[in-house]
Parts: C-alpha cells; structure tokens; sequence
C-alpha cells in the first residue's frame, strides 16, 4: 500500500497550500490596512479575505462535471498552476484591484483542491486505509497554517514588514504541487477505467498496490460504472464442495454456485439460504429491530450497520475463503492468450474479448478476461462473432462444473468478494431464458460446526467437521449489461466496452436515482451543518478568549508586539489541532465516521454550551478566562477529529464513478456557499445577539447534527467505493417501500 500512502501525500500538497494561504491572508492583513488606509472601508478589507471564497465558489460550480470530463489530475495540475500565479500577482500588487485579483485567482485554486483532493484519494487508495489517508488534507491543511503562521511570525518581527513577500511566497511550495502533479500523481484508475483506457488503468493500479495481480479490482472498478438497477440482498452459506450438503437432493446442483479459492484443487460452493426474506441477514443481525425502535432511522443506516456489526475475526477460513485482493483465476487453467482490451486498439477475436494485455507480456499481464462466461448443465449453442457493441464472454473449460452454476469470484478488499454467474430458467413460453447476475460476497459468520448458529438455517445439512462461512451477497445486473441488445438474440449475456458506455459522458437524469439522490440528501445535509456547526465563529473568537487569558500580556512582557503576538496565539491554537488530526486518523479506519462523529458532536455541544455560561454569568475574570480557554481547546480538538474532515471523506465515498465528480461539485458548493454565509453574517450576529447567542446557535445547530448523523449517516468504513454505492441503492429502494 506504500504507493498509494505516497500518492495520497503528495495530493494533499494542495490543501497544504489552502492552509498556508488562509494563515498568510490573515497576518498581512493587519499591514495591508495600514498601506491602503482601509480603516475607513470595511468593506474593501472584507473583500480581500473574502475573494478567495467567491473566486472558490465560482470554480466549484463546474468543476465537478469538468473532471469527469477531463479527468482528475488535469484539474489538480491546474489546481497548481492557478496557486503559482496567484503568487505571483499577490507579489506584484501595485494597488487594492491587482490585489483582489490576484485573490479571486487564489481562490480558483483553492476551489479545485478542495473539491478534488478528497475525491482523488478516494478513488486511488484502498479500501482498508481509506479513511485514513482522506483525514491527510485535513492535517495538511492545519499543517500548512502552522508553518505559514511561524514564517508571518517572524517576518512581522521584522522592522520593515513586506506583507507582499508574505503572500508572495505561496508560489515557492506551489512549484513543488506542480512537480508533483506532472511527474508523480497518476490519473484515478476509476475515472480511466470509466473511459475505456483498461490498459492505463491496469498500469495505475499495479503501481498502487505494489503487486501484479489486480485483476479483481480491475473487475470491481468495470462493475462502479452502473448507476442504478434492480439490487437484491440475499443470504449464502458457503463450504468445502464435498461437505456443504442439501436436504433437496435434487435441487442441489441448481441452486449450487462454485467458487474457487486460492488453493490449486480447492473449491467451495455457495448455497442460497431459502425462505428468508431479502433483508434477511439485517433483522437476523438485530438491525431491523432497532430500526422499529427508532421509526426515523433511515433503513439505511441500519443496512450498513449490519455488515460492521459481527465482523470475524481473521481466521484461516477468511484468509482462505476471502483472501483480499486475491484473484480466484489463478488456479484455473488460464489461457495466456494476449489481447488488448482499451478504447484506443479495440480487438474482439472469435468468442474472446481482450483483457487488457498486450504486446509479448503474458504472466505480468492479466492472463483472463475480467468475465468470464461459465457453461451449465444446459445445452448452450457456440457463441459467434458478436456486434462491435456486445462483449462475448469466453468459456473456461477449467471452471466448469458438471451441473449446477459456475462463477468467476475475485477479492476487492475490505472482506468483499466479486463473483458473477450465469443462471438459467423456464420462462413463461417454456423456453430457457438466461441472466447473467454480479454478485457481491461478504462474510458474515465465524466458521464452526453444525452446533453453531448456522444449525437453525433451512434447507442446510452442514456437517459436524468442516468450515464454512454465511455470507451476504449483493445481486445485481452487470453494470455494463443493457436490455436492449437482448433484442439481437446473443448466447450468454449482453455487454458493452467500458468504452462504448464511456462515449455517452455524464448522464444527468442519473442523478435522480433513488440511491444517488439518497446520497445527495447525506452529502449536502452534513456539508450545511457542518458550516453552521460554529468553527469559523470560534476562530474569529479565539484571539479575544486568549487575549482574557492573559496570553497576549504575556506575550508583550517579553517584548512581542500586538500584532506579532496575535499572529503566535493563532500559530498556537492551530499546532493544537494536529496531534487531534493525527489521532483521528488512526481511529478512522478502526472505529469508523460515523463512531467519530457520534463521539465528538456531543464535545462540540458541551463546549458551547460552556461558552454561552461563561459569558452571561459573572464569574470573574480568571474563571471566565480559565473555562473560556479550556472550552475552546477541547472544541477546536474535537471538531478536527470528526466534523472537521468526515464530510468531505464520505461525500467522496457514496457516489457512483460516472456522477461522481458532479456530486461532490454540489456538496462542495454547499460548502462554499455556508462559509460565505457564515462568515459575513457572525459580526451582524454578535452586534445584535451577542457572543452568547451566536454560541447559543451554534450549540443548537451541533444538537441538529448529532440527531441527523444518528439518523442518517451511516458507517463506510473499510468498504469498496462500488459497494457503498450499490448499498445507496438497496437502501433508497427500502426507504421508498417502507
């Protein structure tokens, strides 16, 4: 994973810069004032901090479908370019116009990095270490403020303050991002993937995950192309081939599905649990009661719920059963045909489509084809040339099975296995009618014996010595399968290249899916709250609170000046916040978003709470200083640990690969807008309501948080992009009938 921990470093460059520019505006303002005689003219000093958040906004409104458009590494290159010249006209402003120029440029960078930033990582890191690399712009970003703070530091101790060369500056780590950008950062394999470049994808990944063999993610990215379809959620026991029996002997090999593990011989079956319900595996786990205890919990959140709830432990049946990134092709007979499978050299030879191997590789190339169609006990014509836009699925002959069904099964990470497999039945006529189904696996129960909790399952003989797993299995159509070329009568099911489904672009009606507009509705709800939260209030409000604690007396019994020592207790109060962020990155991926939001939301409440009391009671000044002080630490430590970065981590997670970049524009949007509201509308507010009402707010509208996370927000943690978004889906479905 080191590549991808590296990638993800490198990006978070740009909210780095974000960070540095946000200390740098604030130090040189007090300067800038002084040369263009603004203490007249508030508005004019408003708008040179503002800019940046309008020139942000402006960007932000299409910067999402652009880089889907155009990809994500061209807008993060031009995410540098936009901060270097910026620089540079800051350096060279003449007056107050080139300056608010210059700004409005700044801000265009801005606005891309943080609205790309999290959503690159996302689709580059793997599922397991996930959140904790998307917690890196956050740290980043504070970073970046503490440094750039300590250099406004020492600059303002000096006798002829340049506030030009303090903003002049961000060009030198801006030229770092862009070398980074060209030279370092690859293009989102998901976003190659979605454009039919397999060959560049394969590439980006193999140096991702340091290995080889990505052919089960390389599936799983083919299969997050799809926006909506009929999901169902159904139960699988699963077993050593020659142990898991059935009680309807001859319904056995029907409903038989064969998956094949890592070990050369070794296979397994997968039987459906029969007379469950589809959310079988959800009432089972306790889910749907809760859900019946609290009638606004979104069916959602529970759905999610269930899959972390149990988690086994990391025993040999998972490791052998479930291997991650493992691909359960390899120990089929592999045909080491090479073929190439991008848009740019398109070959479709007899019943084969290319993989995407090409030239004279074969072992460092995929040795199969990402699908693979698997015969069953019904008499099946030879399948012919197809049409340039149906993909014809090759036999394997090594994964077939004498009777039953047969499917090709690959780990994606996070404890999920990818299979497909192809079921036939009588339809209506009495003809065989045929469907070719994804399946998404994941484990659920501790192997053990018949005496466990598996007993009870009907229509399931396991036996006494043996392992097995219960798994929950998300079943859907491929993501590239149309209907309409059913009409072309093709043997085995119909698809197309990810390349012929890449020319249509972004489809916007997609977003009114249910699971994408499910989506949005998470997305930009935690986005407002997190806005008006109170974050911007208490920054504004920190100088003040330190300057009654004395700091700031202190800070000049020492010889520092008012404004140099206002420039240190900000430096102080964002160092506070990185040991925060590092341990939030830790419990990320361990405890998950959602834990950390539920923990750290009520912190939040009780410290503005603490804020409101210490100013309407009389205490006197120490205490007032003391609890003040106390209360704004333990806030600003707690919002960086959870409602700080999480809304950006899961707006990046819960949309689909083709609307994802249009997605998080509009949450981004959101945020761009609630900032400028936020921060133009808190001195209104303390003119007329006072710092305890505005706290008071702030505190009122953390409660509403706390109550919609609970709801609402569910927990993504460890899990593939392609199968929280398919889970987006069942769940908006759920919602609708219930």
């Amino acid at each position: 994973m080191r590549g991808a921990v590296l990638v993800a470093i490198a990006a978070s460059i740009g909210n780095l810069l974000q960070g540095w520019d946000n200390a740098t505006i604030a130090g040189s303002i007090l300067y800038i004032k002084k040369e263009f005689k603004l203490d007249s003219e508030p508005t004019v000093e408003g708008l040179i901090v503002a800019m940046s958040l309008i020139g942000a906004t402006i960007i932000t409104t299409f910067s999402g479908p652009v880089s889907d458009w155009v990809g994500r590494r061209p807008m993060l290159i031009i995410s540098s370019i936009l901060y270097f010249l910026s620089g540079l006209v800051m350096l060279w402003s003449p007056n107050v116009y080139v300056l608010l120029l210059a700004r409005l440029i700044d801000g265009f960078g801005i606005g891309l990095a943080v609205t790309l930033i999290p959503v690159y990582i996302s689709e580059t890191a793997p599922p397991e270490i996930r959140g904790s690399l998307n917690t890196l712009p956050q740290f980043s970003g504070s970073g970046g403020m503490f440094i750039s703070y300590c250099m406004v530091f020492a600059m303002s101790l000096m006798v002829n303050t340049d506030w030009r060369v303090m903003l002049g500056v961000l060009s030198i780590p801006s030229l770092l991002y862009f070398a980074l950008t060209i030279f370092f950062l690859p293009e989102s394999p998901r976003w190659l993937v979605s454009k039919g470049r397999m060959v560049e994808a394969k590439q980006v990944l193999q140096r991702l995950r340091g290995r080889e063999d990505v052919s089960g993610e390389m599936a799983l990215l083919v299969e997050g192309l799809g926006v909506g379809g009929e999901t169902s959620i159904e139960e699988y026991v699963i077993g050593p081939a020659n142990e898991l029996t059935d009680d309807h002997g001859a319904t056995a090999d029907k409903d038989r599905i064969t998956l094949y593990g890592p070990e050369e011989g070794l296979s397994w079956v997968a039987r459906p649990v029969k007379g469950q319900s589809s959310l079988a595996f959800v009432s089972r786990c306790g889910s749907m009661e809760n859900q019946h205890s609290v009638p606004l919990m979104d069916p959602l959140v529970t759905l999610f719920g269930s899959v972390h709830e149990k988690l086994p432990e990391m025993g040999s049946m998972r490791s052998t059963l479930f291997p991650n990134f493992g691909s359960m092709f390899s120990v089929a007979d592999q045909q080491h045909k090479t073929e190439q499978w991008d848009e740019e050299s398109l070959q479709q030879e007899g019943e084969g489509y290319a993989s995407d191997a090409g030239g004279c590789d074969s072992d460092d190339n995929l040795q199969s084809p990402l699908l693979s169609r698997q015969t069953t006990n019904v008499e099946v014509k030879d399948i012919g040339q197809q049409h340039g836009s149906i993909m014809s699925m090759r036999r394997n002959s090594s994964l077939m099975q004498n009777g039953g069904e047969a499917v090709s099964s690959m780990g994606i990470g996070g404890g999920w296995q990818l299979a497909w497999k192809w079921s036939e039945r009588e339809g209506a006529d009495g003809k065989k009618e045929g469907g070719f189904k994804r399946i998404y696996l994941h484990q659920e129960g501790i192997p053990g014996s018949r005496r466990g909790s598996l007993v009870s399952l009907p229509g399931v003989d396991i036996p006494e010595e043996g392992e097995f797993v219960q798994a929950a299995a998300l079943v859907s159509q491929p993501a590239l399968f149309y209907k309409e070329l059913m009409d072309q009568h093709p043997v085995g099911p119909a698809m197309v290249h990810p390349s012929e489904a890449a020319a249509k672009g972004p489809n916007w009606p997609d977003l009114f899916e249910p699971g994408v507009r499910h989506a949005l509705v998470v997305g930009v709800g935690i986005q407002i709250l997190q806005q008006f939260a109170g974050i911007n209030g208490v920054l504004y409000y920190t100088p003040q609170i330190l300057e009654q604690a004395g700091v700031e007396v202190l800070l000049a019994n020492i010889g520092i000046g008012s404004a140099s020592a206002s420039i240190l207790i900000s430096a102080l109060t964002t160092l506070l916040m990185l040991p925060s962020i590092g341990l939030a990155m830790r419990l990320m991926d361990i405890s998950g978003r959602r834990f950390l939001l539920l923990s750290t939301i009520p912190v939040l409440i009780s410290s503005l709470v603490v804020l409101v009391v210490a100013n309407l009671v009389d205490m006197g000044t120490v205490v007032h200083a003391v609890l003040s002080t106390v209360s704004v630490v333990i806030y600003f430590c707690c919002f960086v640990m959870g409602f700080g970065p999480i809304p950006n981590i899961l707006c990046a997670e819960i949309f689909p690969t083709r609307v994802r970049g249009v997605c998080i524009a509009i949450c981004a949007l959101t945020f761009w807008i609630g900032d400028i509201i936020v921060t133009y509308t808190l001195p209104v507010m303390l003119n007329s309501i006072g710092l305890a009402g505005v706290f008071g707010i702030y505190a009122v509208v953390c409660t509403m948080a706390l109550v919609f996370v609970f709801l609402k927000v569910p927990e993504t943690k460890g899990m593939p992009l392609e199968v929280i978004t398919e889970f987006f889906a069942v769940g908006a479905k759920q919602a609708a009938i219930d």
